[in-house]
């Protein structure tokens, strides 16, 4: 989209389907320029937050006990260090100390592509720094980008590439979006998400953001 309407982007919903191991679930993903994000789904009926962050905090709820968890440190100082690429990581890239450079032509998902390397600054695995490169593959002809590939750094499945595949491009308030968007690892079948609705500049409650404070959280160890 134009870098103008980019700019005027304050936040983004998204309300979506993902397919799940056979089921359908609703999700929803919300996120601001201020680098806030929420992502939920519903299941049997029932809204769950898979991760939220709210400047300071990332957590989710724990899909088998239901309960609210802050998520460990460094997962945390991961998503503060890109919490600046809202609404376009490529947006003011020199700004952030991001490097692109051109490899060449190459063919994805049987398109003609340039094939870019972005190099943003590293992320943090098991306590070290590790380089934060993600290989973009941009339509010849418009400029698009049609897939992404990037390494697992850590994890079960460290070392593995991840692929993440967009298309159905439309138009949203001068800026386009994929409305479907399959994430898998390098060549596997992956998890298809089905983009049903895009808003900008919504009204937002800052406080879905924000971490429960619930009587169970201030009744751990460290409060007895």
């Amino acid at each position: 989209g134009g870098e103008e309407a980019l700019r005027n982007i304050k936040n983004v919903k998204m309300t979506a389907k993902v397919d799940a191991q056979g089921m359908t679930l609703p999700l929803e993903m919300i996120n601001t320029s201020e680098g806030k994000m929420i992502v939920s789904f519903e299941f049997q009926g029932k809204k769950m937050i898979q991760q939220a962050f709210d400047g300071e905090t990332s957590w989710g709820v724990n899909f088998m006990t239901q309960k609210a968890e802050k998520a460990d440190a460094e997962q945390t100082e991961n998503i503060k260090r890109e919490a600046g690429d809202f609404p376009e990581a490529f947006l003011d890239y020199e700004k952030k100390g991001y490097q692109i450079e051109l490899i060449g032509k190459e063919t994805m998902e049987g398109v003609e592509c340039f094939k870019v390397k972005f190099t943003k600054k590293p992320l943090l695995a098991d306590g070290e720094e590790v380089e934060n490169v993600t290989y973009y593959y941009f339509d010849t002809e418009n400029y698009i980008p049609i897939l992404t590939e990037s390494e697992i750094k850590s994890g079960q499945m460290k070392g593995a590439i991840s692929q993440t595949v967009f298309s159905d491009y439309q138009e949203v308030e001068g800026v386009y979006f994929a409305f479907s968007i399959n994430s898998r690892l390098k060549d596997g079948q992956g998890q298809p998400v089905t983009i049903e609705k895009v808003e900008v500049n919504v009204d937002i409650d800052d406080s879905i953001f924000k971490f429960p404070e619930t009587e169970e959280e201030s009744g751990t160890e460290e409060g007895k």
